[in-house]
């Protein structure tokens, strides 16, 4: 008599909606408030700060990657900034905030306070963070798109005593990069809408 567990069709597979289903609950309210914020942060207003908008920039910017609880949207205001002072010294001052910021899970790292989740990306980025070159090419890959995996890096690399200045460089090479990209869709933005409002 053949057992009857083994006869019974295994459970279906969630829908694949489902697989998306929280990402999108996730991440819809932080659009949704990143589009509010670049609407709220006028042009106008913004060129009263002057050159403290260079300063508010580095700042918010190193506030925004030193907090991995609570994600702070400075999208809008890198958008916003590139469109009223010089793009590439917002550019630079953004990624060299941004680059601070990400130090703070580099030495938590360091200093053996760092919990991560065994996974595969985590086992990956271990063996690649083992050679210093490769490490580094690493770390300027995830800086450069927005991603919640470079946290990992950072803690990672500190874990496993990557120097400093092939973290620092690597990171600001890399937020170069994002930060541009904020900035031209930003520049983007300001000269679409125009035609849009028309």
């Amino acid at each position: 008599m053949s057992d009857p567990l083994l006869s019974l069709t295994p459970p279906p597979k969630p829908a694949a909606w489902r697989r998306w289903q929280r990402p999108l609950l996730v991440g819809m309210p932080f659009t949704i408030v990143n589009v509010l914020l670049y609407l709220l942060l006028t042009p106008a207003w913004i060129e009263q700060m002057g050159h403290w908008g260079y300063v508010g920039t580095f700042i918010v910017a190193a506030i925004a990657n030193a907090t991995v609880i609570v994600p702070v949207p400075y999208f809008p205001l890198i958008a916003r900034m590139g469109q009223v002072f010089d793009p590439m010294g917002i550019i630079l001052v953004a990624a060299a905030g941004s680059t601070i910021g990400e130090s703070v899970a580099f030495f938590v790292g360091r200093a053996g306070q760092a919990t991560v989740v065994d996974t595969r990306l985590y086992r990956w980025m271990r063996r690649q963070f083992h050679h210093p070159w490769r490490a580094a090419l690493v770390l300027f890959l995830l800086a450069a798109p927005p991603n919640p995996a470079f946290d990992v890096a950072g803690l990672l690399a500190g874990a496993l005593g990557l120097p400093l200045r092939v973290f620092l460089l690597a990171v600001f090479l890399g937020r170069i990069l994002r930060m541009a990209l904020f900035v031209l869709v930003g520049i983007s933005f300001e000269q679409i809408i125009p035609y849009i409002m028309v």
